[in-house]
Protein backbone atom coordinates (compact mmCIF):
# COMPACT_ATOMS: atom_id res chain seq x y z
CA UNK A 1 0.00 0.00 0.00
CA UNK A 2 3.06 2.55 0.90
CA UNK A 3 4.98 2.07 -2.44
CA UNK A 4 1.43 2.28 -4.25
CA UNK A 5 0.45 5.41 -2.18
CA UNK A 6 4.61 6.75 -3.05
CA UNK A 7 3.83 6.52 -7.03
CA UNK A 8 0.53 7.73 -7.39
CA UNK A 9 1.63 11.21 -5.06
CA UNK A 10 4.50 11.46 -7.03
CA UNK A 11 3.52 10.78 -10.94
CA UNK A 12 0.27 13.62 -9.01
CA UNK A 13 2.96 16.08 -8.14
CA UNK A 14 4.94 16.30 -11.53
CA UNK A 15 1.65 16.57 -13.76
CA UNK A 16 1.38 19.71 -11.77
CA UNK A 17 4.67 20.55 -12.55
CA UNK A 18 3.47 20.43 -16.24
CA UNK A 19 0.06 22.69 -15.55
CA UNK A 20 0.20 26.13 -16.30
CA UNK A 21 -2.66 29.10 -15.42
CA UNK A 22 -3.12 32.21 -17.31
CA UNK A 23 -1.31 35.63 -15.17
CA UNK A 24 -3.57 36.85 -12.55
CA UNK A 25 -3.08 39.23 -9.42
CA UNK A 26 -1.09 37.13 -6.76
CA UNK A 27 -2.94 36.89 -3.32
CA UNK A 28 -0.80 36.85 0.22
CA UNK A 29 2.45 37.67 -2.09
CA UNK A 30 4.46 37.54 0.74
CA UNK A 31 3.19 35.09 2.81
CA UNK A 32 5.64 32.16 2.18
CA UNK A 33 8.85 34.37 2.98
CA UNK A 34 7.90 34.43 6.68
CA UNK A 35 10.23 32.45 9.16
CA UNK A 36 7.03 30.70 10.68
CA UNK A 37 3.02 30.76 10.70
CA UNK A 38 0.09 29.16 12.49
CA UNK A 39 -2.80 27.30 11.74
CA UNK A 40 -5.50 24.33 12.02
CA UNK A 41 -7.15 21.85 10.14
CA UNK A 42 -10.08 19.68 9.90
CA UNK A 43 -10.33 16.24 7.98
CA UNK A 44 -11.76 12.72 7.95
CA UNK A 45 -9.53 9.58 8.32
CA UNK A 46 -10.02 5.73 7.58
CA UNK A 47 -7.61 3.73 10.00
CA UNK A 48 -7.47 0.18 8.95
CA UNK A 49 -4.92 -2.71 10.30
CA UNK A 50 -2.68 -4.58 8.87
CA UNK A 51 -2.33 -7.76 9.95
CA UNK A 52 0.68 -10.31 9.39
CA UNK A 53 -0.14 -14.18 10.81
CA UNK A 54 2.15 -16.75 12.38
CA UNK A 55 2.18 -20.00 12.98
CA UNK A 56 0.01 -20.78 15.80
CA UNK A 57 -2.11 -24.45 17.03
CA UNK A 58 -4.90 -22.30 15.32
CA UNK A 59 -4.04 -23.43 11.55
CA UNK A 60 -7.44 -21.75 10.10
CA UNK A 61 -6.92 -18.82 11.56
CA UNK A 62 -8.71 -15.59 9.66
CA UNK A 63 -9.00 -12.51 10.79
CA UNK A 64 -10.72 -9.08 9.01
CA UNK A 65 -10.73 -5.76 10.16
CA UNK A 66 -13.63 -3.26 9.30
CA UNK A 67 -13.02 0.06 9.22
CA UNK A 68 -15.03 3.18 9.84
CA UNK A 69 -14.78 6.84 8.75
CA UNK A 70 -13.71 8.76 11.56
CA UNK A 71 -12.70 12.91 12.11
CA UNK A 72 -9.18 14.68 13.05
CA UNK A 73 -8.52 17.85 14.14
CA UNK A 74 -5.15 19.64 14.79
CA UNK A 75 -3.11 23.01 15.26
CA UNK A 76 -0.31 24.01 12.73
CA UNK A 77 3.25 25.24 13.71
CA UNK A 78 5.44 25.56 10.48
CA UNK A 79 9.03 26.72 10.37
CA UNK A 80 10.40 27.74 6.99
CA UNK A 81 13.34 25.73 6.38
CA UNK A 82 14.23 26.51 2.95
CA UNK A 83 12.33 28.16 -0.02
CA UNK A 84 10.82 24.91 -1.04
CA UNK A 85 10.92 23.04 2.86
CA UNK A 86 9.40 23.46 5.43
CA UNK A 87 9.49 21.60 9.20
CA UNK A 88 5.81 21.64 10.21
CA UNK A 89 4.42 20.30 13.78
CA UNK A 90 0.74 19.35 13.50
CA UNK A 91 -0.78 18.09 17.04
CA UNK A 92 -3.98 16.80 17.22
CA UNK A 93 -6.64 14.54 18.10
CA UNK A 94 -7.95 11.28 16.12
CA UNK A 95 -10.86 9.23 16.05
CA UNK A 96 -12.01 6.63 14.53
CA UNK A 97 -13.53 2.81 15.21
CA UNK A 98 -13.40 -0.39 13.51
CA UNK A 99 -14.81 -3.96 13.63
CA UNK A 100 -12.42 -6.93 14.22
CA UNK A 101 -13.78 -10.25 12.75
CA UNK A 102 -11.78 -13.45 13.94
CA UNK A 103 -13.66 -15.81 11.41
CA UNK A 104 -12.24 -18.58 12.94
CA UNK A 105 -14.22 -18.34 15.76
CA UNK A 106 -17.99 -19.44 15.67
CA UNK A 107 -19.51 -17.84 19.11
CA UNK A 108 -20.95 -15.09 18.87
CA UNK A 109 -19.80 -13.38 22.22
CA UNK A 110 -15.99 -14.34 20.81
CA UNK A 111 -15.81 -13.86 16.57
CA UNK A 112 -16.23 -10.01 17.04
CA UNK A 113 -14.41 -6.92 18.07
CA UNK A 114 -15.38 -3.47 18.27
CA UNK A 115 -12.09 -1.15 18.34
CA UNK A 116 -12.70 2.31 19.25
CA UNK A 117 -9.83 4.75 19.04
CA UNK A 118 -9.46 8.28 20.27
CA UNK A 119 -5.37 9.08 19.88
CA UNK A 120 -3.27 12.23 20.27
CA UNK A 121 -1.66 12.32 17.56
CA UNK A 122 2.01 14.18 17.09
CA UNK A 123 3.19 14.33 13.87
CA UNK A 124 6.74 16.06 12.75
CA UNK A 125 6.53 16.39 9.11
CA UNK A 126 8.99 17.71 6.36
CA UNK A 127 6.57 19.40 3.46
CA UNK A 128 8.73 19.96 0.18
CA UNK A 129 6.87 22.32 -2.13
CA UNK A 130 7.30 23.03 -6.04
CA UNK A 131 7.67 26.87 -6.80
CA UNK A 132 4.68 28.98 -6.90
CA UNK A 133 2.51 28.97 -9.77
CA UNK A 134 0.06 32.33 -9.47
CA UNK A 135 -1.95 30.83 -6.22
CA UNK A 136 -1.44 27.62 -6.43
CA UNK A 137 1.49 25.16 -5.05
CA UNK A 138 1.67 21.56 -5.32
CA UNK A 139 3.72 19.68 -2.52
CA UNK A 140 4.53 16.68 -1.18
CA UNK A 141 4.83 15.58 2.79
CA UNK A 142 6.96 12.92 4.62
CA UNK A 143 7.13 12.70 8.34
CA UNK A 144 6.74 10.38 11.70
CA UNK A 145 4.72 10.99 14.19
CA UNK A 146 3.97 9.61 18.02
CA UNK A 147 0.37 8.23 18.92
CA UNK A 148 -0.81 7.84 22.17
CA UNK A 149 -4.42 5.80 22.32
CA UNK A 150 -6.37 6.80 24.67
CA UNK A 151 -8.68 3.73 24.35
CA UNK A 152 -6.00 1.19 23.84
CA UNK A 153 -6.81 -0.92 26.92
CA UNK A 154 -3.16 -2.06 27.59
CA UNK A 155 -3.04 -1.43 31.54
CA UNK A 156 -6.19 -3.82 32.16
CA UNK A 157 -5.95 -7.07 33.28
CA UNK A 158 -8.55 -8.87 31.82
CA UNK A 159 -8.40 -9.79 28.38
CA UNK A 160 -9.39 -11.54 25.20
CA UNK A 161 -11.09 -14.20 27.36
CA UNK A 162 -13.08 -11.83 29.27
CA UNK A 163 -13.99 -9.96 25.70
CA UNK A 164 -11.55 -7.29 26.19
CA UNK A 165 -8.97 -6.77 22.96
CA UNK A 166 -5.70 -4.85 24.26
CA UNK A 167 -3.46 -2.48 22.31
CA UNK A 168 -0.68 -0.47 23.06
CA UNK A 169 -0.91 3.17 24.29
CA UNK A 170 2.39 4.12 22.60
CA UNK A 171 2.78 4.03 18.86
CA UNK A 172 5.12 5.16 16.01
CA UNK A 173 4.05 5.83 12.83
CA UNK A 174 5.63 7.24 9.63
CA UNK A 175 3.60 9.09 6.99
CA UNK A 176 3.52 9.94 3.48
CA UNK A 177 1.44 12.63 1.50
CA UNK A 178 0.44 15.31 -1.01
CA UNK A 179 -1.57 18.59 -1.36
CA UNK A 180 -1.81 22.33 -2.69
CA UNK A 181 -1.69 25.10 -1.21
CA UNK A 182 -4.57 27.46 -2.79
CA UNK A 183 -3.71 30.93 -1.71
CA UNK A 184 -6.84 33.10 -1.23
CA UNK A 185 -7.60 36.75 -0.53
CA UNK A 186 -7.34 36.43 3.46
CA UNK A 187 -5.51 33.03 4.03
CA UNK A 188 -4.31 30.01 2.44
CA UNK A 189 -6.31 27.06 2.07
CA UNK A 190 -4.77 23.56 1.31
CA UNK A 191 -6.64 19.83 1.11
CA UNK A 192 -3.98 17.16 1.52
CA UNK A 193 -4.13 13.32 1.48
CA UNK A 194 -1.88 11.39 3.63
CA UNK A 195 -0.93 7.64 3.82
CA UNK A 196 -0.18 6.71 8.02
CA UNK A 197 1.66 3.45 8.33
CA UNK A 198 2.50 1.82 11.95
CA UNK A 199 6.25 1.19 12.48
CA UNK A 200 5.65 -1.21 15.75
CA UNK A 201 3.17 -3.90 16.30
CA UNK A 202 0.91 -2.51 18.40
CA UNK A 203 -1.16 -5.30 19.67
CA UNK A 204 -1.02 -6.57 23.27
CA UNK A 205 -0.59 -10.94 23.69
CA UNK A 206 -3.89 -12.53 26.10
CA UNK A 207 -2.39 -13.52 29.06
CA UNK A 208 -0.91 -16.86 28.67
CA UNK A 209 -1.65 -18.56 32.01
CA UNK A 210 -5.29 -18.69 30.04
CA UNK A 211 -3.78 -21.49 27.56
CA UNK A 212 -3.23 -20.29 23.33
CA UNK A 213 -5.23 -17.57 22.75
CA UNK A 214 -7.57 -17.81 19.41
CA UNK A 215 -7.45 -13.93 19.54
CA UNK A 216 -3.38 -12.91 19.68
CA UNK A 217 -1.46 -16.42 19.19
CA UNK A 218 -1.93 -16.39 15.77
CA UNK A 219 -0.72 -12.63 15.15
CA UNK A 220 2.43 -11.77 14.18
CA UNK A 221 2.25 -8.30 13.55
CA UNK A 222 -0.88 -5.53 13.80
CA UNK A 223 -0.27 -1.80 12.92
CA UNK A 224 -2.21 0.97 11.77
CA UNK A 225 -2.73 1.64 8.00
CA UNK A 226 -4.72 4.28 6.94
CA UNK A 227 -5.50 7.63 5.01
CA UNK A 228 -6.46 10.83 6.18
CA UNK A 229 -8.09 13.90 3.97
CA UNK A 230 -7.39 16.93 5.77
CA UNK A 231 -8.36 20.90 5.12
CA UNK A 232 -5.89 23.23 6.37
CA UNK A 233 -6.24 27.01 6.97
CA UNK A 234 -2.97 28.95 7.69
Amino acid sequence: MSKRFLVFSFCLLFSFQGFSQTEKVQYLPDFDKKLYHFGFYLGINQNDYKIDLQPSSFLNADIRVSPTTGFNVGLIADLRLHKNINLRFEPGLISNSKTITFNHLTEARDNIREVGSTYLHLPLVFKFSTNRYNNIRPYLLAGISYDYNFSSNEKNPDDNFSGEFRLKSSNFMYELGIGMDFYLYFFKFSPSIRGVFALNNEIVNDNPSNGPSPWTSPVDFLGTRGFFINFTFE
